[in-house]
């Protein structure tokens, strides 16, 4: 895993996140000792990316269903 210095890390951040990406990880250390990684988050699909169900209903009709589901 590569070790980055903070000033480091500040000058360079577009490769930090290169690297991040390539290799999982990056660590980036400030004066103190403290120790911090950087890694990618991995990306989650939307919830309302779900497939397409085949009805064989019109879009008029299923407007016409909400609008008659809305008066009740």
């Amino acid at each position: 895993m590569t070790v980055f210095t903070y000033s480091q890390a500040r000058q360079k951040f577009a490769l930090l996140l290169r690297l991040a990406s390539k290799e999982g990880a990056v660590l980036i250390k400030r004066k103190d000792g403290a120790l911090f990684t950087l890694k990618q988050d991995k990306m989650k699909s939307s919830p309302l990316n779900v497939k397409s169900v085949k009805t064989g209903i019109s879009t008029k009709e299923i407007i016409g269903f909400i609008k008659e589901s809305r008066q009740r």
